[in-house]
């Protein structure tokens, strides 16, 4: 019986808890309501600010509650060319402006969407880090095609809303960390992972690759679905393993 190994202590939480401190919040769009789903609400964008753990950038939206005499702060993931003191726009009857947020159902075949929804009302789910998007691709009955950032097509509801644009803060891995230094405090913000103790470098007590007089796995990577936790590590449940050869097809 080996240790407890380092997945399975990651489960409990404890050390490997993320650091949400210093987070600004949770970027979401608007709750929907009425108004988004007839018309449209304008907001103006007060900030642009930083968001620790985050490689985008976050925009604080100010708008007035439709219901009520107050303000509501919403913070949306900022799309690339927006601006503090523009005003965008949420709602079926919103311009095509980069920064509006709009149900797919209203958008041209070759829009360029972020902040995807993909159950009505979830406030976005896909395409929200750093330089991502998708596409759309057409429409039917059965709803809207959209392109993922992945390359896989999904069908979503029409009503499903998305903000125009490309997320802010792309091309941010094109530069090379170089030093460990940048990169402790790259994950000092998000969460206790590095550095990554490999598991051939370790004794066969502490991991099922570790141990032998020279470091390599000694058994094959993969791993059934079904292993128990302290066994599954390595490629889990592979349908297929080694280079993937050959032109990556993509249907239109």
């Amino acid at each position: 019986m080996g240790r407890v190994i380092r997945s399975q202590r990651k489960g409990a939480g404890g050390i490997f808890k993320s650091h949400t401190h210093h987070r600004k919040g949770p970027a979401k769009h608007r709750a929907l309501d009425f108004a988004e789903r007839h018309g449209y609400l304008r907001g103006l964008v007060r900030e642009i600010i930083h968001d620790p753990g985050r490689g985008a950038p976050l925009a604080s939206v100010h708008f007035k509650n439709p219901y009520k005499y107050k303000k509501d702060r919403e913070l949306f993931i900022a799309a690339e060319g927006l601006y503090t003191g523009q005003f965008v726009y949420c709602g079926a009857k919103a311009s095509l402006t980069i920064g509006n947020v709009l149900p797919v159902s209203a958008l041209p075949e070759g829009a360029i969407v972020c902040n995807l929804e993909e159950r009505v009302g979830d406030r976005g789910a896909v395409a929200r880090a750093s330089g991502k998007y998708c596409t759309v691709v057409g429409h039917s009955d059965k709803g809207t095609q959209i392109k993922l950032p992945s390359g896989k097509k999904k069908i979503v509801d029409g009503t499903c809303r998305a903000t125009i644009g490309v997320v802010a803060g792309g091309g941010r891995i094109d530069k090379p960390l170089l030093k460990a230094g940048r990169s402790y405090h790259k994950y000092k913000a998000k969460r206790n992972e590095w550095p990554k103790v490999r598991g051939v470098a370790m004794n066969p007590v502490d991991h099922p690759h570790g141990g032998g007089n020279h470091q390599h796995i000694g058994h094959p990577s993969t791993v059934r679905r079904d292993a128990p936790h302290g066994q599954k590590v390595g490629l889990i449940a592979a349908r297929r393993t080694g280079r993937i050869r050959g032109a990556k097809k993509v249907e239109d």
